[in-house]
C-alpha cells in the first residue's frame, strides 16, 4: 500500500530521544490542564473567602440579599442607611440580556439558516467575514455607539420617551456583539448535519426551505441550543456595554426606557469608587459577584443537560 504523501520520506521508528520528547509533552500538556483546574478553584476560593467578609456583616441578612428591592450601596455612605437588597441588579441584568437575545437569537439563526442552506459561495466568502469584523469590534466601541446612535435615534423615535441612558440602547448593543456568535456555531452546528438527510428529505417531495426548517434545523437542534446558552452567558457577563450605555441608578422596574444598572455594571462602579477595602461596601462587589458566578455556573450545567437531551448521532 502506498503511504499519503504526508507521511512520506518520514522516520517512524521509536528512539530514546523520541520517547523522551514525547513524555515531556504528555507532561507539559498535563501541567497546563491542572494549571486551569488551580486557577478555576483559585477563583472560587477567592470569591467565597472575600464575599463572606460582606454576609458576616450584622448589616446584612441573606433574606435581605436576595428579597430586598433596594441596592444603596454606593449612594449610601452611612452603613446604617444602605440597602444591600440584589434584585433591582438582576433586573437591570436580566432586562439587558433579554433584549440582547431579541435581537441576537432570530437574526443570528435566520442568518445561519441562510448561510447553510441558501448562500451561493460567493456571497459566504464576503457575508462571513463581514460578521467576523463585527464580531472583532471592542465592546468599549460598541458602548460608545450605543450612547451616540442608539440612544439619540429611541429618543427620536419615541418622542424624547428614552433617558440618555437606557437599558434598551444597551441591550440592543450588546445583541449586535452576540450576533455573529449565534451566527456562527449555529451555522457550524447545521453544515455539520449529514447531507444523506437533506438528499432523503428532497427525496420526500420537501421543498429547500422546509428541508432547512423540518430537517437540518432540528437534527442540529443541540448545537444551536448550545450556540444560544453561550450567547445567554455572554451578554449577563458583558460589562463595557452596560457600563457606558444602561446607567448607573439601580432600577427594579420592567421598564427599557429607564436606566438600568446591571451587576457587572456594578462591580466595575465600586472598584472606581472610594470605597475603602474592608467596608461592607467594598466586600459587596463579591457578593455581587457570587451571584454571576452562580448564574452562569447554573447556566452551564442546564446547556449540558439540554444538549446531552438533544444530541443525536449519525453513522
Amino acid at each position: 500500500m502506498t503511504l499519503p504523501q504526508a507521511l512520506q520520506n518520514r522516520e517512524f521508528r521509536s528512539t530514546r530521544s523520541g520517547a523522551l520528547s514525547e513524555r515531556l509533552i504528555v507532561i507539559s500538556l498535563a501541567l497546563c490542564a491542572t494549571a486551569t483546574v488551580l486557577i478555576t478553584v483559585g477563583i472560587i476560593y477567592m470569591l467565597i473567602t472575600q464575599s463572606a467578609g460582606f454576609f458576616r456583616s450584622d448589616a446584612v441578612t441573606m433574606s435581605g440579599f436576595l428579597t430586598d428591592t433596594e441596592w444603596t450601596a454606593l449612594q449610601s455612605k452611612d452603613l446604617a442607611q444602605a440597602k444591600f437588597g440584589i434584585m433591582p441588579l438582576l433586573s437591570g441584568t436580566f432586562r439587558v440580556t433579554l433584549i440582547a437575545m431579541i435581537i441576537a437569537l432570530p437574526l443570528g439563526l435566520i442568518t445561519a439558516i441562510y448561510l447553510s442552506e441558501f448562500a451561493s459561495a460567493k456571497i459566504r466568502s464576503w457575508l462571513k467575514p463581514i460578521l467576523e469584523i463585527i464580531a472583532g469590534v471592542p465592546t468599549v466601541v460598541l458602548g460608545y455607539f450605543a450612547i451616540l446612535v442608539i440612544s439619540p435615534s429611541l429618543q427620536l423615535f419615541s418622542d424624547g420617551a428614552f433617558s440618555t441612558f437606557n437599558a434598551t440602547s444597551a441591550g440592543i448593543a450588546v445583541g449586535i456583539l452576540c450576533l455573529p456568535m449565534v451566527c456562527s456555531l449555529s451555522e457550524d452546528a447545521m453544515r455539520a448535519v449529514p447531507r444523506s438527510l437533506r438528499e432523503g428529505a428532497y427525496g420526500l417531495g420537501c421543498t429547500p426551505f422546509e428541508t432547512s426548517v423540518k430537517v437540518v434545523v432540528p437534527a442540529a437542534l443541540s448545537g444551536i441550543i448550545s450556540a444560544f446558552l453561550l450567547a445567554f452567558s455572554r451578554a449577563i457577563g458583558e460589562t463595557m456595554v452596560v457600563a457606558l450605555a444602561a446607567g448607573t441608578l439601580p432600577t427594579l422596574t420592567l421598564d427599557p426606557t429607564q436606566q438600568a444598572q446591571t451587576m457587572t455594571g456594578f462591580i466595575v462602579e465600586m472598584i472606581k469608587s472610594e470605597s475603602e477595602y474592608g467596608t461592607v461596601q467594598y466586600y459587596s462587589l463579591y457578593a455581587v459577584a457570587v451571584t454571576l458566578f452562580t448564574i452562569t455556573f447554573l447556566m452551564t450545567l442546564v446547556g449540558q443537560i439540554i444538549r446531552r437531551r438533544f444530541k443525536e448521532s449519525y453513522q
